[in-house]
């Protein structure tokens, strides 16, 4: 019987699920200092990108191109991060944070910088609600 996809439990932790696009779940950080989702494929047991067959790779690509693109436009960011790194979560997901050369980490990486900071109230909601938008 093949298993069926479960989201790794520090995922789940630290993220609000935003909706599914038709190869990712799309969660959102729970980290309001960054405009930042991640993108997992919805299989189960994969931890590296080539896990993934070569049509579901394309649509990877496909979906965090679309998705980082219209957060770029939407948050107006001066950059867009995507990263898939696997080190603490070895479930296959990638980052796609937008940054500004104001933001308390530019220009170095995000990990690892200051102490995360969650939603106020009605943030959260308006910053799903923006990421949606961005995939509808």
């Amino acid at each position: 019987m093949p298993q069926e996809f479960s989201l790794h439990a520090q995922l789940q932790k630290d993220t609000v699920t935003v909706g599914d696009l038709p190869l990712c779940r799309v969660l959102l950080s729970k980290d309001a200092r960054f405009p930042w989702v991640v993108l997992v494929p919805r299989q189960p047991d994969l931890r590296e990108w080539h896990d993934l067959t070569a049509p579901d790779r394309a649509t990877l690509t496909e979906e965090i191109a679309a998705l980082s693109k219209a957060m770029q436009v939407e948050w107006g960011a001066d950059k867009t991060n995507v990263a898939a790194l696997g080190n603490m979560v070895p479930q296959l997901h990638i980052h796609i944070v937008m940054r500004f050369m104001t933001d308390p980490a530019w220009p170095g990486p995000i990990w690892g910088v200051g102490t995360p900071e969650a939603y106020e109230d009605g943030a959260l909601a308006e910053t799903l609600s923006r990421v949606r938008a961005c995939f509808l």
